[in-house]
């Protein structure tokens, strides 16, 4: 009897067992831990992510005996992860963690709506602070939810995408925005694959598939003729305009810096003769990432002068445009509001001085990388200057130019006639 008791006692201790499991040890931005299912057989432990992410509180809620919404939701969703991997395990005639998860980890996410995804992605980015990315997948989200309300992964077929790239064009949107929005689709179908929540059997991106277009690029760049009326035009001293002109110029000289990074530009990224700093959207990358370095003539010197802090300790933002302590939203709405002044007062001098391109922010940037291109310096070269992380990426951003200079090259072929 007593040997009966421990046989049984034995086969019931080799039975798996299932629990939702929160991983406190390991938090993320904003305290948010991830949430997964824990599968214990043969002591040995397993945890499958399930995707979501709460607070410790909120975990409480959801795991409560009667949550209220939003926390319900979570709930059931948790409580259908758990099921699908008992229900697993009930059919399975003998456990191996092998059997288990070719069941448990193919197309969880299949059945999930795009809403969703988007929605608890485009979270993950605010949480992170990274509002930008934010905001563009919740455009995103809004478009794809306008042309097929509860649309799941599963519905995303390469006709599926025609046809909503069809609509798309049909609701008067450029195949740049199409572009953007289906590039962030799918990032998402990324995610699901790698996190082993879809197959790849779903994926309908890629050739003999759906081929996501790409927009013309339009040229944005100045000539070195445009920039030299620029620089040599003098704005009332002290005026709005006069720092939009000058923030330009640093810009252009700053090896095309963007709006944010030139805010973000604090006083310890001065290195002697040397301005050192990151981009901001390579900050959080994996990948390690050299720094772009500067070198500081006198002109960018002297609007440092001109529109820097008075404060020159090293962590003081160089120009005045942010504060210490500032939210991410916030932060981002000073940004947009400097873009928005500098290209407003660059439009109004540039047409005064008769230049037809439009002289944005952007077109500073493009601006330093075309003349670049066009006195001999390398793709390479320029693809290290803008902080790109590979040349291919540089190729596509001088693209329009290239083709202008082929027109030349054409046109070379033929001067004999200007002689006859």
């Amino acid at each position: 009897m007593v040997v009966s008791d421990t046989k049984t006692y034995f086969m019931a201790s080799q039975q798996p067992t299932t629990a939702i499991f929160i991983d406190k040890y390991h938090p993320k931005a904003g305290g948010l831990c991830a949430v997964s299912v824990r599968v214990t057989f043969d002591r040995k432990k397993k945890y499958y992510p399930t995707g979501i992410s709460l607070t410790l509180a909120d975990y409480e809620k959801t795991m409560g005996q009667k949550p209220r919404e939003p926390f319900k939701g979570v709930a059931l969703k948790l409580q259908a992860f758990e099921k699908k991997a008992a229900d697993i395990i009930k059919i399975l005639p003998l456990f191996t963690w092998k059997s288990f998860e070719k069941h448990f980890l193919t197309n969880r996410a299949a059945k999930d709506t795009l809403d969703l995804a988007f929605a608890d992605y485009a979270s993950e980015m605010r949480e992170a602070g990274r509002i930008g990315t934010a905001v563009s997948y919740e455009c995103s989200q809004s478009s794809l939810n306008k042309f097929a309300p509860e649309a799941k992964f599963a519905d995303v077929t390469p006709e599926f995408l025609v046809k909503y790239e069809k609509w798309m064009l049909g609701e008067g949107n450029s195949i740049t925005t199409i572009g953007i929005y289906l590039r962030s689709l799918r990032c998402l179908f990324n995610n699901a694959i790698s996190e082993g929540m879809l197959s790849k059997e779903y994926y309908p991106f890629g050739k003999k598939k759906y081929e996501i277009p790409t927009g013309n690029n339009i040229k944005k760049a100045l000539t070195l003729n445009d920039i030299a009326l620029i620089y040599y035009h003098k704005p009332e001293p002290g005026t709005t305009a006069a720092m939009a002109k000058d923030y330009w110029i640093f810009m252009y000289l700053c090896n095309g810096i963007n709006v944010k990074d030139m805010a973000l530009l604090k006083y310890e990224n001065i290195k002697g003769e040397v301005l050192e700093f990151e981009r901001a959207k390579t900050v959080r990358t994996k990948r390690k990432v050299e720094p772009i370095r500067v070198s500081l003539n006198e002109d960018m010197r002297a609007i440092i002068r001109n529109w820097g802090n008075t404060a020159k300790d090293g962590s003081a933002y160089i120009f005045p445009v942010l504060t210490k302590g500032l939210t991410p939203e916030r932060e981002r709405q000073l940004i947009q509001q400097l873009t928005q002044v500098v290209n407003s007062h660059m439009k109004d001098i540039a047409s005064s001085l008769g230049i037809a391109c439009d002289v944005t922010t952007y077109a500073a940037r493009h601006s330093f990388a075309t003349i670049l291109q066009r006195s001999g310096a390398s793709v390479s070269f320029i693809s290290e200057a803008l902080g790109h992380s590979n040349v291919n990426t540089t190729q596509n951003y001088l693209a329009g130019f290239e083709d202008d200079s082929k027109k030349e090259m054409v046109r070379a072929l033929t001067a004999f006639k200007a002689v006859v």
